[in-house]
């Protein structure tokens, strides 16, 4: 007797904790107040739900293009002050600002040949045949002059960069750089011009 009724206390006891534990998992999964009935499955479903994708997108896009604009702010400003951290990676650098620098303290006669260039086809409407060959001819040997030029530009900066910088240091494109920044008008270079006329770097 002693036995049985051991038993089924013991039982009455598991069952009671069973019941305490249940209990206790479903206060966690479900904190509502009492009086409120509890959500069906498909309620608590959507509300573990996370916010639609197609939202997010649209503000990241926003804010996106928002960073984009504020950097294309910066690059611009940066065109007209030099401002180094802003600078587009082909203009970035000390080597680069040297070669800007000195591009922009010599006179050049590449900077005018766009000027010439387009005379010369307004004028062109105007003259005669033989007037139009013969000056024609001058355009051609001063594009040769120009394009000459350029190539003497980039020797002299690859002599100055390496001189300053050092053979091992020195960066590739240079010469190529200087010489296409010599056959820019100067006031529409970009990045603008720093220094004045014949004020070269040292």
């Amino acid at each position: 007797m002693l036995g049985r009724k051991r038993n089924s206390a013991e039982k009455i006891a598991e069952a009671e904790a069973a019941a305490a534990r249940e209990q206790a998992q479903t206060t966690k999964r479900q904190p509502e107040k009492k009086g409120v009935p509890t959500p069906k499955r498909s309620q608590q479903q959507a509300a573990r739900k996370r916010p639609l994708v197609q939202n997010d997108r649209k503000v990241a896009r926003a804010a996106q293009r928002q960073q984009m604009a504020d950097q294309r702010v910066k690059m611009r400003r940066a065109m007209e002050t030099g401002e180094e951290k802003y600078l587009p990676a082909r203009d970035r650098g000390p080597q680069r600002r040297y070669v800007r620098d000195y591009v922009d303290a010599r006179f050049g006669i590449g900077e005018w040949m766009l000027v010439l260039v387009l005379v010369f086809l307004f004028a062109s409407f105007v003259m005669n045949q033989e007037m139009r060959i013969i000056v024609s001819q001058i355009l051609w040997l001063f594009v040769l002059a120009v394009l000459v030029e350029a190539v003497w530009v980039g020797r002299v900066v690859r002599k100055k960069i390496d001189a300053k910088f050092g053979v091992e240091n020195r960066e590739r494109g240079l010469p190529f750089y200087a010489a296409m920044r010599s056959l820019q008008i100067r006031r529409l270079r970009l990045p603008k011009p720093l220094v004045s006329r014949g004020h070269f770097p040292a």
